[in-house]
């Protein structure tokens, strides 16, 4: 099988700032029949596992450390035997979730990961919060993009450890500036393309959100 971005659905609760929230996460697995690289195993890691079968996981890649997409990090890398990759800025947050465990790898920005023959760029883009990172598969024209930016807008910068400011500058300069026909993939909801989102960008600086 051709590398391939498979996308598994699950649904629990977002914890910040004494609030809690019922949401959707979507878990992106990336490779093909033999290895492959997940992307924030959320709130049912079991089932992604399931998902993952009797692959070789390479990493699990937290796009954020916000618990509504690390909850299942450390009992998958544990399960798989997978090294838990998080950008160091993000680590406050993780200890919130994992008090007593730290993640096996810092991201940085430019790095680039592989994966079933596929080149994954790192682009560090704070805003959501200060450690978010997206990846980048130029070759596949594939972008996962967390929860920086979504179809309609950027992610939420309301709460703790986010700017507005700052993911507007991380969308503009990083993420707008990729090919017009790149498909991003998000943490929560549809997905959407880069061509779509690239002419509302001042609507969004406008409404302030």
């Amino acid at each position: 099988m051709a590398a391939s971005a498979e996308l598994v659905r699950t649904a629990g609760d977002f914890v910040l700032d004494g609030g809690t929230f019922a949401v959707e996460n979507n878990v992106w697995i990336i490779g093909d029949d033999s290895e492959c690289l997940v992307v924030d195993p959320a709130h049912d890691p079991e089932r992604v596992l399931a998902a993952v079968g009797d692959r070789s996981v390479t990493g699990i890649f937290c796009t954020h450390a916000h618990n509504d997409h690390i909850n299942g990090a450390a009992w998958l890398a544990d399960k798989a035997g997978a090294p838990v990759l998080l950008h160091p800025a993000d680590r406050e947050l993780w200890d919130h979730q994992y008090p007593a465990r730290k993640p096996d790898w810092t991201l940085s920005d430019g790095e680039v990961l592989s994966v079933a023959g596929l080149d994954l760029h790192v682009l560090h883009t704070p805003g959501h919060t200060w450690g978010s990172v997206c990846l980048h598969v130029p070759e596949r024209g594939w972008l996962f993009s967390g929860d920086t930016l979504f179809r309609g807008g950027p992610g939420a910068t309301g709460r703790s450890y986010s700017d507005f400011g700052a993911i507007i500058d991380s969308i503009s300069a990083r993420l707008l500036v990729l090919d017009g026909r790149t498909t991003v993939h998000t943490g929560h909801g549809e997905g959407t393309t880069i061509g779509a989102e690239a002419p509302h960008l001042d609507e969004w600086i406008a409404r302030g959100h």
